[in-house]
């Protein structure tokens, strides 16, 4: 039998506090952060919040700290790592964080109050290349005879 591993974590939830961007000593990017993530409940049930820790690197770092801010609406995929050591009386500690691997846009442009709140738009392609349906829909070919396809 093959060796199969698997490690995929794919959440959505709200940043808990506003990113802040560190380097290690060497410059490179890194941060550290939490996501609030909704636990699905029964019926009636007192709605159940889960707090998970995030790490992300480099560009993937850089990127969350400038367009994502408190409260901001966060998709992320990325592996679940444990990191376990012995604390100062000898005690065994473990932590479990998600390293990003990928990060996207939940809120809507009009939802997205802390990159309003500071003047920036990243959903306007001009200033983070990103662009809305109307500008996409407006760089397509009107085909008028489907024969014409290379398809």
């Amino acid at each position: 039998m093959a060796n199969f591993n698997f490690n995929k974590v794919i959440l959505g939830g709200r940043l808990t506090a506003e990113p802040e961007l560190k380097q290690t000593t060497n410059g490179t990017p890194v941060l550290s952060f939490s996501v609030a993530v909704n636990r699905k409940i029964a019926k009636g049930a007192e709605q159940k919040t889960d707090f998970i820790n995030c790490r992300a690197w480099r560009t993937t770092a850089e990127f969350i700290s400038r367009y994502f801010h408190k409260g901001s609406c966060i998709s992320i995929v990325g592996q679940l790592q444990q990191n376990s050591w012995t604390d100062q009386q000898g005690a065994k500690r473990t932590t479990y964080e998600v390293l990003v691997d990928e990060v996207a846009f939940v809120d809507s442009a009009s939802e997205n109050r802390g990159s309003q709140s500071a003047g920036y738009n990243p959903y306007a392609s001009e200033q983070s290349g990103f662009s809305s349906p109307a500008e996409d829909a407006s760089r397509f070919e009107q085909v008028e005879n489907e024969d014409d396809l290379p398809f």
